[in-house]
């Protein structure tokens, strides 16, 4: 079951075949993927290898989950930002991750910059600089508001 916050009624979104565990792994890997690619210099001799691992790793994650987060990206647009287009769901995912420890369960746990993040114009919040960007583990989406506030719109729910 998915749920989607916002300041309207709580809506539900239910892709019963999808994986969710494996959704949220493969969100992880692409952000350990980032990190990775961006500690490492342009000349660096890994780079272009850890940059085609990184794009076959989104290519993977758009042929599984594509659809699904099309899906879930319109409603989160339709209820936060109605007059923003609905984008690809590679460009919700951040630039750069920082990795600031584990759950008790293991999972990493990630931060962003105020910078990452598609820009929309939030309905809740004229005339603000919003972005929507999507962070594993949890997997979710938090709209940023004025490069400070942090509000979850979406949030991947286990059944």
């Amino acid at each position: 079951m998915i749920i989607l916050f916002t300041s309207q009624p709580l809506r539900q979104i239910s892709k019963s075949d999808m994986n969710q565990k494996k959704f949220n792994a493969d969100l992880i890997d692409l952000a350990e993927k980032r990190i990775k690619l961006n500690q490492l210099d342009y000349a660096d001799d890994l780079y272009d290898e850890s940059e085609d691992e990184l794009h076959n790793a989104e290519d993977a994650f758009l042929s599984e989950f594509g659809d699904y987060m099309e899906g879930v990206l319109e409603e989160v647009h339709e209820a936060v930002c109605a007059d923003t287009d609905v984008l690809i769901p590679l460009a919700y995912i951040a630039k750069n991750y920082i990795r600031k420890g584990e759950t008790i369960d293991g999972d990493p746990i990630y931060e962003i910059t105020s910078k990452e993040g598609v820009i929309v114009e939030a309905d809740k919040y004229p005339n603000k600089t919003s972005r929507l960007v999507l962070i594993p583990a949890p997997a979710r989406l938090i709209l940023t508001v004025g490069g400070k506030a942090k509000e979850i719109v979406w949030q991947l729910k286990s059944n």
